[in-house]
C-alpha cells in the first residue's frame, strides 16, 4: 500500500470515544441522547452493574427526533437512566472460517458451549447486499439431496433456493436432517431460528447426528431470546454461507424457519412504531425477506443451495409469509399432513410441489419418467374417492386402470426411512425401473 493510504487513514482516525446517555426504556426499545450513529450500527450500553469489559451490545434500529432508538441483543435488565451508550460506527461482524465446522454458535458468532473461538477465523460482516443479477451464472448442475422423492421428481440444482412448507409436526426438522446428512454439498450451515430450547440438542443429536455435524455449522437463536437475536441468527448463518461460497465451496444453507424470522422482524417493526398492515405484519417484514433470501444462490466462485422451512398456521398455504416467500424462491416442497397421517414419510405432496429449475438440470429420459409418475399420481388422486368406495369399474378407463396398478409401487418408491441412504444415480435408476 502507498504512503497516501496511510496518511489518509491517520487523518481520518478519531482518537476519541463518543458516548450518549440512555433517556428512557419502552418495551423492547432503549432511547438515548447521542452518540452519533447510523441505522444498523453496533453500540454498547454500559450499565452501573456491569463493568466496562462486559457491555450490553445493541443495534441502532431507528431515530426519534434527535434520539437514537436501540434494541439490545440481550435482556434489558440493569439498564437505567443515564447509562452510557458507546458507538462503534460499524455494523456487527462475526468470525468465519473452517474452524467453525462441527461447532454450534449463537447469532453473535460466539460458541454456544462458552469455549473460546478457534484460531484462524476472519472477520466478516453479517449484512451485505445481494449479488448483482448479471453476476449470477445460470443453474446447470443437479445437486444430490439424498431424499428419493426430491432427487427424482423435484430435482434441485446447485445454487437453487427452495421453500419447505408445512404445518407443525409434519416432519420439517426430520427432512432437514436427512438433507444435511445425505447431500453432496461440501458444507452445511444450519440456522435454528426461534427454535424451542429443548429441541436444539434433540435436532443436533437425533436428526443431524454425529455424521452430519462433522461437516456442519449450526447457528442457534432460541425462542426465548430477544427478537433482534432471532433476526441476526438468519443474517449470521447467511453470512457464513457467503464466506464459504466465496472460497469456492458448494454450501447447503438450511434455515428453520423463515416464518419465525418474519415474526421477530415484526416485533422490531412494531416496537419502532411501524403500523401493522397484512395480518399484523409490518411493511419492514416484506422489505427484509427478499433482501435476505436473494443473498443466497450461485456466484462465479461457488454456490449456496438454500432450504427455508415455512411454518404455515393451520395448514393455510396462502397466509402472507408463505405467499411472499413462495414468490421469491425458485420452488417449493409441500409436506402434507394427510400423507403423514397415512404413515408416508417424508410426507411430500409431489403434485403440490415444484422445482422451477428441474428441467434445466435433468436429461430427457429422467424428465419422461418423472412426468409419467406425476401423471399416474394425478389420475389416481382425481379418482381416489370413486376407487376407494368401489364405484369405479375396472376397464372403464385405461388411464385409471394403469394408475391403480402402479399406485402401491409409487407409494413404496416415495417412502424413505430416516436412516436410509439413496444416492442421486440410484434414485434415478429406481425411478426408471418402476415402469419396467
Amino acid at each position: 500500500m502507498n504512503k497516501d493510504f496511510y496518511l489518509k487513514s491517520v487523518q481520518n482516525f478519531d482518537a476519541y470515544k463518543r458516548f450518549g446517555k440512555v433517556t428512557r426504556v419502552i418495551g423492547l426499545m432503549v432511547e438515548s441522547k447521542g452518540p452519533e450513529a447510523s441505522v444498523g450500527d453496533l453500540c454498547y450500553i454500559h450499565t452501573p452493574a456491569i463493568s466496562e469489559t462486559r457491555k450490553i451490545a445493541a443495534e441502532v434500529v431507528g431515530f426519534k427526533q434527535e434520539n437514537l432508538l436501540l434494541m439490545p441483543f440481550s435482556e434489558l435488565k440493569e439498564i437505567g437512566p443515564g447509562s452510557l451508550v458507546e458507538a462503534t460506527k460499524e455494523p456487527l461482524h462475526i468470525k468465519a472460517g473452517k474452524g467453525l465446522i462441527g461447532q454450534v454458535i449463537n447469532p453473535m458468532g460466539e460458541m454456544l458451549n462458552t469455549k473460546p473461538l478457534p484460531k484462524g477465523l476472519k472477520a466478516y460482516p453479517t449484512e451485505q447486499l445481494p449479488p448483482n443479477p448479471l453476476n449470477r451464472p445460470p443453474i446447470s448442475n443437479p445437486i444430490q439431496v439424498g431424499v428419493r422423492a426430491i432427487d427424482t421428481l423435484l430435482t434441485i440444482g446447485e445454487g437453487q433456493r427452495i421453500g419447505i412448507f408445512a404445518g407443525s409436526g409434519v416432519g420439517k426438522s426430520t427432512l432437514l436432517g436427512m438433507i444435511s446428512r445425505n447431500s453432496s454439498a461440501d458444507i452445511n450451515v444450519i440456522a435454528l431460528i426461534g427454535e424451542r430450547g429443548r429441541e436444539v440438542r434433540e435436532f443436533i443429536e437425533n436428526d443431524l447426528g454425529e455424521e452430519g455435524l462433522k461437516r456442519s455449522i449450526v447457528v442457534v437463536a432460541t425462542s426465548d431470546q430477544p427478537a433482534l437475536m432471532r433476526v441476526k441468527g438468519a443474517y449470521t448463518a447467511t453470512a457464513i454461507s457467503e464466506y464459504f461460497r466465496e472460497q469456492g465451496y458448494n454450501v447447503n444453507l438450511l434455515m428453520d424457519s423463515i416464518t419465525r424470522f418474519a415474526m421477530a422482524q415484526r416485533e422490531i417493526g412494531l416496537a419502532t412504531g411501524e403500523p401493522p398492515t397484512t395480518k399484523g405484519y409490518t411493511p419492514s417484514v416484506f422489505a427484509e425477506l427478499p433482501k435476505l433470501l436473494e443473498r443466497t444462490g450461485k456466484s462465479r466462485a461457488g454456490t449456496i443451495t438454500a432450504y427455508y422451512t415455512v411454518l404455515v398456521d393451520g395448514d393455510d398455504f396462502n397466509e402472507p409469509i408463505a405467499d411472499a416467500v413462495r414468490g421469491i424462491l425458485d420452488g417449493h416442497i409441500v409436506l402434507d399432513r394427510k400423507l403423514a397421517e397415512q404413515g408416508q414419510f417424508p410426507a411430500i405432496n409431489v403434485l403440490k410441489s415444484i422445482s422451477r429449475v428441474m428441467n434445466q438440470v435433468i436429461d430427457n429420459d429422467h424428465k419422461k419418467a418423472a412426468d409419467k409418475l406425476r401423471s399416474l399420481l394425478a389420475t389416481y388422486e382425481e379418482n381416489s374417492e370413486l376407487i376407494q368406495i368401489g364405484a369405479y369399474k375396472r376397464g372403464s378407463s385405461r388411464a385409471i386402470d394403469e394408475s391403480i396398478k402402479y399406485q402401491p409401487s409409487i407409494v413404496k418408491f416415495l417412502k424413505q426411512d430416516v436412516n436410509e441412504k439413496s444416492s442421486f444415480d440410484q434414485s434415478i435408476k429406481n425411478l426408471s425401473q418402476l415402469f419396467d
